[in-house]
């Protein structure tokens, strides 16, 4: 293969495949990727190398007989082989399945059954996954693997036909089995593109977040496609998080609210040098403006923005405001061209949020029950309950799943953790219900306090009284060190209202 010619290849193939992403304009010798897989020995791949090796499964895929269509799992930690893998998939006219390798083997061996994937890229950790059908190991140095399999090549997209699916995500939600979301190409390219920046390909960006989920998905192709380089950890850990940042000049970081209040709590203290990051958003799970404050803090030179997306209809629903309006703190944003929004089961200015727009999944794989539940004349009914102010912004309320009555009274968690953590004892907090004979449900709170400071729990209970209504203060406190996460690096709630249930039974909360 002539690999003199990959440069200019990049400007030239069209669009129209998610495979086909990277960026057309990039500098084709300035870095795509550095993978921090062993950190000790980073790589760096410039967008020629990276479209060499993105072309390279393509073709072996392509060369290996598989049909248009086929599902292909990608099972390993974040690195550059796995986003590799993930274009060259779907670039050669396949789909796409990242799974969630944090799962039990029961719950990753449904995934792959309820797909039907024929083919597996892993890595050697998780290759006992599927044994039972042909992969390719990326840690295999052998002739079998997939450096000596994988052959830089050039491919020329296939161009899918209309509503042709590209990936298969899985979300879980908070009960039942992962439910398959097919994505298309055509849709997922909209969003894509109302999320590609001019002016970007000088940002350098990191990826923390796991490969399996859209958030970091989105991440890695609006990087890639806005010609900006991205540093790509394995996984998160709070404090190697936070070096990365320093080392690696980090200039714009896209995460998970969880993350930044863990690498917060972690490196209190440390003097690290943030001023090099000038952007921030927060998106993914819920935040407060305890935190944004914070984190604005730690990162003095860095805009701090929160946003909203969904598995099953994309990261393009809210967006800068047609008027040009500043966004407040909280405000989701408002209503983007192209996305429809309705509010249901509420005020007119506050309910379930449902969507319309092309990102919208066609409906759950294998499931028509599920996809019956909320898919109507292609509108997604989302589940989350958001309001709308006067001026047309939208703000995230709480899970309709999450709200709870106490004693007749509607609560949803995050107004309570919201109103806790403008604490100045408390860095986070966590509020789940505690089932209760007279009022039905209570409200608990797991609280993560500062370094070095103390709190009783009537000093928490005091503060609930003084700062929100009386039903929303927490009836049970524990003081933990950290709060759980669930694999995409979010509050396991789950596992919360389960502990809850034992500390109440063995009578063992914070006094």
């Amino acid at each position: 293969m002539d690999r003199s010619n990959i440069g200019e290849n990049l400007r030239k193939i069209g669009p129209g495949n998610l495979g086909d992403v990277l960026c057309r304009h990039a500098d084709a010798d300035g870095f795509a990727i550095i993978d921090l897989l062993k950190p000790e020995e980073a790589k760096k791949f410039t967008y020629s190398a990276l479209h060499g090796i993105v072309d390279g499964v393509a073709d072996f895929l392509v060369s290996f007989k598989l049909p248009r269509g086929t599902r292909i799992a990608i099972l390993s930690l974040n690195r550059v082989e796995h986003v590799a893998t993930y274009l060259g998939i779907m670039k050669a006219g396949m789909v796409a399945v990242p799974v969630n390798i944090k799962l039990p083997k029961a719950t990753t061996d449904y995934i792959m059954a309820d797909s039907g994937v024929a083919f597996a890229f892993v890595d050697a950790a998780h290759a006992g996954i599927a044994t039972s059908i042909p992969s390719i190991n990326f840690d295999d140095d052998g002739p079998s693997g997939f450096a000596a399999r994988i052959i830089p090549a050039r491919f020329d997209a296939v161009q899918p036909v209309p509503n042709e699916t590209a990936q298969i995500l899985y979300t879980s939600g908070s009960t039942g089995v992962p439910k398959g979301v097919p994505l298309t190409h055509s849709g997922m390219l909209w969003a894509l593109d109302g999320v590609t920046r001019p002016g970007a390909q000088a940002e350098r960006q990191i990826l923390a977040q796991p490969l399996f989920h859209m958030n970091g998905l989105m991440v890695v192709k609006s990087a890639l496609r806005n010609g900006s380089s991205i540093v790509i950890m394995p996984s998160f850990e709070a404090r190697s998080y936070a070096e990365a940042l320093v080392q690696w000049g980090v200039t714009r970081i896209f995460a998970v609210p969880t993350m930044l209040a863990r690498v917060l709590r972690e490196t209190e203290g440390w003097g690290l040098d943030f001023s090099r990051v000038s952007a921030i958003t927060l998106s993914s799970a819920p935040t407060t403006e305890a935190l944004i404050h914070k984190v604005a803090q730690a990162f003095p030179a860095a805009a701090v923005d929160v946003s909203y997306g969904c598995t099953e209809a994309g990261p393009l629903i809210f967006g800068k405001h047609p008027s040009g309006l500043a966004k407040p703190m909280l405000a989701l944003g408002a209503s983007v061209d192209g996305c429809e929004i309705r509010l249901e089961e509420g005020t007119p200015d506050q309910g379930v949020l449902l969507i319309r727009n092309p990102a919208v999944m066609p409906g759950y794989l294998n499931l028509p029950g599920k996809t019956a539940e909320v898919l109507h004349d292609g509108w997604y009914r989302s589940g989350d309950v958001v309001r709308c102010d006067q001026q047309g912004f939208y703000y995230f309320v709480g899970r309709v799943d999450d709200m709870f009555v106490c004693s007749g009274e509607n609560i949803y968690p995050g107004d309570v953790e919201k109103m806790l953590e403008k604490h100045d004892a408390i860095h986070q907090v966590a509020v789940v219900p505690l089932p209760d004979e007279e009022r039905g449900q209570m409200p608990a709170a797991f609280i993560v306090l500062h370094k070095d400071e103390e709190l009783t729990v009537e000093d928490v209970k005091s503060f609930a009284l003084l700062n929100g209504p009386a039903y929303q203060h927490p009836r049970r406190v524990a003081f933990v060190a950290e709060l759980p996460w669930a694999g995409t690096n979010k509050i396991d709630r789950k596992a919360l209202a389960g502990k809850a249930i034992e500390l109440e039974r063995e009578k063992r909360w914070s006094r």
